[in-house]
């Protein structure tokens, strides 16, 4: 045998110091802030793939969840100021922190609407059974807080005015 494929076979020589010693597959938050702004996959990899998880989405995803967002928002002073003239939380959780810490209600409020959010762009081209695709849940979720938006607007329009609140 030769020098060279002693070295080779031991681990030393060329090859030994190019070596990776992490697996560069292994996601962290580095890969998924980096494929967020270098997006790579913008199609499925095959025709008849209809699911699965791509580094691009629609632009229109972002527009809806901005839109959510604010929407949550809204609904979160209007709830406020209902609670101040007499009505209650229906759900007991929301309501628990809204009677003790309503900063705490507010911010959880934003962290779960932001991730529940989070979630579905992630997974907009996938389908729930087989036939509902997410993106379109992506909408209803916006038009169900525009209708809680405007019924809690036409509970506040029916509550007497008593002054500044």
């Amino acid at each position: 045998m030769s020098q060279g494929t002693i070295e080779a076979i031991s681990g030393g020589g060329i090859g030994a110091g190019c070596r990776r010693y992490t697996d560069r597959r292994i996601l962290s938050w580095r890969t998924f802030i980096h494929g967020g702004l270098n997006p790579r996959r913008r199609e499925n990899r095959r025709g008849d793939d209809f699911e699965g998880l791509l580094d691009w989405h629609e632009p229109h995803l972002l527009f809806l969840s901005i839109m959510i967002l604010l929407l949550s928002m809204t609904d979160a002073f209007l709830t406020l100021k209902l609670i101040a003239n007499g009505a209650y939380e229906a759900n007991p959780f929301m309501g628990y922190l809204l009677e003790n810490t309503p900063r705490l209600f507010a911010g959880v409020k934003m962290a779960l609407t932001g991730a529940g959010i989070i979630v579905l762009v992630a997974l907009a081209r996938a389908r729930v059974f087989r036939v509902i695709r997410i993106s379109n849940i992506i909408h209803w979720c916006m038009l169900g807080y525009v209708a809680l938006i405007a019924y809690e607007a036409w509970l506040i329009s029916r509550m007497p005015v008593t002054g500044f609140v």
